[in-house]
């Protein structure tokens, strides 16, 4: 990947609170740095099953010559370099995301479909939408009053740090890459419709949320009345968010383009400022397939030559929440600054907090999730009860919905006009289809004494060997977050146990030999994934020794006058990097993610390869959900032979099962009469094994979602910077 020369263009978040949230954070360790020979171990052998026999003697022969050459000395600075650094890899991280200059969309946001609101009333769209936008205040209330119960598994402490750039939070396009801005006291979202801006206030100084879920709803219908008021034919001309999907040295042009008028400059700040985008489609997915796409990428369609797809109603720089017509909804985020548990933990918080709130609507004594009163400079803030209201009154929050309207010259028209193009272009490359397997799921594969992850990251390599005869490239990330400012390691799935296992279950061997291959495959991923999450992977590791490598070459790391000959700056880049192995293990034909959690109905994103996959997972109770991407390959056959996989291994584990608890014969003793083997007791008629339907299994114990604390803040209201820009919207009756 690009270096940015040692340039780390991203806005640090430096006034957290220091409530209980962040309180743990002096405590969390640094990530480790492994020693470089045990990295050199862990990289030979994950590229062991990717290379034949020449091959991976040349790679083996690189990494020794590194080890006695380059690598000491290049580990050696980089030990120096991070001695002041929160995390090693932190900087170089940024670089290779906001150096990207692809098209984000597709390229790098995944993105989370919810589980449909339970709730009748809820179950349309602006109902869905609002009570998520009021969730959402409440997580952010709670977040910055730094209430929001910590992060945690089994006991051991997350860092925090990602959520000081889940909200206002925006990625910015330059000459040289992108940079990230954060805003931590945003208190405003926007709406698009149609491809058309809204804004409105919601929180108050103080954070506290300044409309009710009916205000919210009310808000939301006034906009809706407004944007479809607008001509189809106009919609697309003036969608200014497609350009968020363009080349960002494209976008980066346009944009300052923009930003050379004043006003849009304050639309422009409106919207970067602004802690999330809320995007109403106007048409709901005719299927499952549709329904990954449109929260993937957008949908593309054509109505009189004009488009009429959701494209054209996306920001794809911020974090997103996207509700179709019929109530489906969703979540596409910007990865620069966050990981997928991140943004789990939030989409499963709002997901409960609304059912919460619906259960308080009825029994005001019910709890809820977070912990965020009215504010009392609301419109429909009322004192508690033998409280006299302030006098004199307070002024009350302007939380009228404005729309921005955008000055576009003829050349930002047809830049408009071409990122719609290149957008819709790139739709009709991608194909995204989903699976929900409702054979089994966690209970079945646990109670056979498997890994769930595991095993499903075993089906994927049998079923592509199934399909293309072939083991490629797999990755599957292992978080790190219990390390300060951690992100993830590179599980490389492929290793020497996973392809006997693949080629064992294609071969003549029997069902024990194959299970007990499989066994033995998801053993080896169990103690892999444990140990990338240790900070014991090889791929961070040598990307931060290439980087250091490279500013070296660029001349970005000057050596002191005195420094000694043999430590003179490198001139080339080492063998172990130019070596076909490191291409091949950077090359992640089967990109893989597990993000489950009860709240989401499906996960996703892009394939990193253009020969290869996006797989995005969610192993539930009794089903497994898979969303698979790719530039047209064969998605929905590899799909279609995954869930054979599925199967034929479920019959196989069934079979032997049952075989090892097979009821040995009975026996006739010189009596004539019929006994029990183990027993001998006399038989006086057969009893069935079967007690049932193959697929049934014993279901075992869920689990539960996050709690959280209290606490109450009150305060003043500034005058909003922007309460003159936009036009008005007037608000509906309710």
């Amino acid at each position: 990947m690009p270096s940015l020369n040692g340039n780390a263009p991203v806005t640090k978040f430096n006034n957290k609170p220091q409530g209980k949230t962040f309180a743990g954070q002096d405590k969390i360790p640094k990530l480790p740095i492994p020693p470089l020979e045990e990295t050199c171990k862990r990289y030979l052998r994950a590229l062991e099953g990717l290379q034949d026999k020449k091959e991976h003697e040349q790679t083996q022969k690189a990494v020794n010559e590194f080890l006695q050459t380059d690598g000491p000395k290049i580990h050696a600075k980089l030990l120096e370099w991070a001695k002041d650094k929160d995390s090693y890899i932190e900087e170089f991280w940024y670089e290779s995301y906001l150096s990207h200059s692809d098209p984000v969309v597709l390229a790098l946001n995944p993105f989370f479909v919810l589980e449909n609101d339970p709730t009748p009333d809820r179950g349309a769209q602006l109902p869905r939408a609002s009570s998520l936008i009021v969730s959402s205040l409440g997580f952010i209330h709670d977040l910055r009053a730094g209430i929001l119960e910590p992060d945690n598994i089994r006991g051991v402490p997350l860092d925090m740090d990602q959520y000081s750039r889940l909200f206002g939070s925006s990625r910015i396009p330059t000459d040289r890459g992108c940079r990230m801005d954060v805003h931590p006291d945003s208190k405003h979202i926007v709406v698009l419709r149609r491809g058309q801006f809204y804004w409105f206030d919601v929180l108050d100084d103080d954070n506290l949320p300044v409309l009710t879920e009916r205000e919210v709803l009310r808000n939301l219908q006034a906009i809706i009345s407004d944007a479809d008021k607008t001509d189809r034919s106009e919609v697309a001309r003036s969608a200014i968010g497609v350009l968020s999907t363009e080349n960002r040295k494209v976008w980066s042009s346009l944009r300052r383009l923009l930003y050379s008028d004043r006003s849009n400059a304050a639309c422009l700040e409106i919207v970067d400022n602004a802690l999330f985008i809320v995007c109403l489609d106007d048409t709901a997915p005719a299927d499952l397939a549709d329904l990954c796409n449109n929260f993937l990428c957008g949908t593309y369609s054509l109505q009189g030559g004009e488009q009429v797809g959701t494209c054209v109603n996306r920001w794809y720089d911020k974090l997103q929440i996207i509700v179709c017509a019929d109530g489906a909804a969703g979540i596409n985020f910007e990865h620069t600054g966050v990981d997928g548990h991140t943004v789990l933990r939030f989409a499963a918080d709002i997901f409960t907090e609304g059912l919460m709130l619906l259960a308080k609507s009825i029994n005001p004594s019910a709890p809820t999730l977070f912990h965020a009163p009215l504010s009392p400079y609301a419109k429909a803030y009322k004192p508690p009860r033998g409280q006299k209201p302030p006098t004199p009154p307070l002024e009350r929050v302007d939380t009228t919905p404005k729309k921005l309207e955008w000055k576009l010259s003829p050349e930002l028209r047809a830049g408009v006009r071409f990122a719609e193009t290149r957008i819709s272009d790139l739709i009709c490359q991608n194909d995204c289809q989903a699976l929900e397997f409702k054979g089994y799921g966690k209970n079945f594969i646990t109670s056979h004494g498997f890994s769930p992850d595991a095993f499903v990251q075993m089906a994927f390599q049998a079923a592509y060997f199934g399909l293309y005869g072939r083991i490629e490239c797999v990755y599957e990330p292992a978080m790190t977050k219990a390390f300060l400012h951690g992100r993830t390691e590179a599980i490389r799935s492929i290793q020497p146990e996973s392809v006997d296992f693949t080629k064992t279950f294609y071969s003549e061997a029997t069902p024990s030999q194959k299970v007990a291959a499989l066994r033995k495959a998801c053993e080896r991923h169990v103690k892999l994934t444990k140990e990338c999450s240790q900070g014991l992977g090889q791929d961070r590791h040598l990307y931060a020794l290439y980087c250091l490598l490279q500013r070296e070459i660029q001349g970005d790391l000057n050596p002191s006058p005195d420094e000694p000959a043999s430590e003179a700056p490198a001139t080339k880049m080492p063998a172990i990097f130019t070596d076909p192995g490191y291409a091949t293990l950077s090359t992640s034909i089967l990109s893989t993610s597990n993000c489950g959690n009860p709240a989401l109905r499906l996960f996703g994103f892009g394939p990193v390869a253009a020969d290869g996959y996006g797989i995005g997972y969610i192993i539930k109770e009794d089903g497994i959900s898979v969303c698979a991407s790719s530039k047209h390959l064969q998605t929905r056959r590899f799909l279609d032979t995954l869930q054979g996989y599925l199967y034929d291994i479920q019959r196989l584990l069934i079979q032997l099962h049952r075989s090892a608890n097979e009821r040995p014969a009975p026996f006739v003793d010189h009596l004539g009469i019929l006994r029990d083997t183990k027993t001998g007791r006399p038989i006086h008629g057969y009893m069935s094994d079967s007690g049932g339907d193959d697929d049934e299994e014993i279901p075992m114990p869920g689990y539960s979602f996050f709690d959280s604390g209290e606490v109450e803040l009150l305060g003043r209201r500034k005058k909003s910077p922007y309460s003159d820009i936009g036009k008005v919207i007037p608000l509906a009756e309710y």
